[in-house]
This record gives C-alpha cells, sequence and structure tokens, in this order.
C-alpha cells in the first residue's frame, strides 16, 4: 500500500488554473504508488470558521467537516496548492486548515503554489510555510513553483511548453523529499507515540 497523500486546493474562482497543479500532482504522486486524492476546498463546501472540528460535541460535527477529519487523520502527508492573493495566502484554503488543529499533528506537508505571472505564488507560498509548521507539520523544503501557469499546464494539467518541462523536472525531487519524510514520521510513529 503506498502513502495516503491528500493534495489540498483553495481557489473559490470560476475560472481557476490552479486546478491543473493539483491535478497534475494527483496524477503524478499516483504514478509513484502513493493514494493520492484532492481535497478541493470548493467542494468540501465548509462555512467561514466559527467552530473548529474539535469544537463540536463528538458526533455533532457537520458531515463534511466529520469525513474530512476522518480522511487528515488517516493520511501520512500532505500537498497545499497555493495561488498568491495580493502577496498573500487563498482565503479558501486558510479556512479549510484552520478548521482542524491536532488532525494536522507529526506529518509532512509539501507546498506546490503557482499564479498567472512568473513570480509563480512564491509570496503565498513562503506564507504557508511559517502556517503549517505552526499547525503541527513538518513542512518539507523542496517545494514547486509554478507560473505563469496558463503557459506550463493545459486544461487537463498536462505540462507544456518550457515551464512545464522545468515542472516536470523539478516534481521528482519535490515528491522524493515528501516521500522521505513520510517514510521518516511513519516509522517514527511506530517507535514511539508523539509527545502530545
Amino acid at each position: 500500500m503506498g502513502d495516503r497523500i491528500l493534495v489540498f486546493y483553495g481557489s473559490y474562482r470560476s475560472d481557476r488554473l490552479g486546478i491543473r497543479l493539483a491535478d497534475f500532482l494527483v496524477d503524478r504522486l499516483s504514478a509513484r504508488g502513493a493514494e493520492a486524492e484532492l481535497v478541493d476546498a470548493r467542494a468540501v463546501g465548509l462555512p467561514l470558521l466559527d467552530r473548529m472540528y474539535k469544537e463540536y460535541p463528538e458526533g455533532e460535527a457537520p458531515p463534511a467537516l466529520e469525513s474530512l477529519a476522518g480522511k487528515i487523520r488517516g493520511a501520512d502527508a500532505f500537498v497545499f496548492v497555493t495561488g498568491e492573493y495580493n502577496w498573500g495566502p487563498q482565503p479558501g484554503l486558510k479556512n479549510l486548515t484552520d478548521h482542524f488543529l491536532e488532525e494536522w499533528f507529526w506529518r509532512p506537508a509539501a507546498i506546490a503554489s503557482y499564479s498567472a505571472g512568473r513570480l509563480a505564488g512564491v509570496r503565498a507560498g513562503t506564507a504557508w510555510h511559517a502556517i503549517l509548521n505552526e499547525m503541527g507539520m513538518v513542512v518539507t523544503s523542496s517545494t514547486l513553483a509554478v507560473g505563469p501557469i496558463a503557459r506550463t499546464l493545459d486544461e487537463s494539467g498536462t505540462p507544456i511548453g518550457e515551464g512545464g518541462a522545468a515542472l516536470e523536472r523539478a516534481f521528482g525531487r519535490f515528491a522524493d523529499d515528501l516521500a522521505w519524510w513520510t517514510e521518516a514520521a511513519k516509522e517514527q510513529r511506530k517507535r514511539q507515540a508523539p509527545p502530545f
């Protein structure tokens, strides 16, 4: 059985281009033997944060929240696909992650950013590094930065042009880094329970 990896994507826009990168990652991680699953914040449809999952009495959380909590707890690793809005993270993805806390602990996370321009969402990716670390994840040092996204991936998430070739070259290191930390975390949890 391969590593269980959740790929989170958070744009709510009607003409979303970042979904191409999310689809690419699910496809390539699956091809490497992982059990990769896309978690699309828009499809999950959580409301703006009022109450975290842990703040509901047991068995009373909304079904979408309960289902996602189970997926997060069952995952070995996470990938966060983020666009950049005004130098910062997308609100849809941030809202989804903030519904949980302990569910994220003691697993690695990797960040893939994108934008329509050449800066490729790196400022949002940098912001996510601190956010995910604070939420109890080990954030890998290897990242992907894709931009301009429309000239890097076609509508089906297939790499195109020079940008697509660069993405293909960078993906191996990105995936290897995540796999190494995933294996390390799994082995450590076998040897010793997390401290809290």
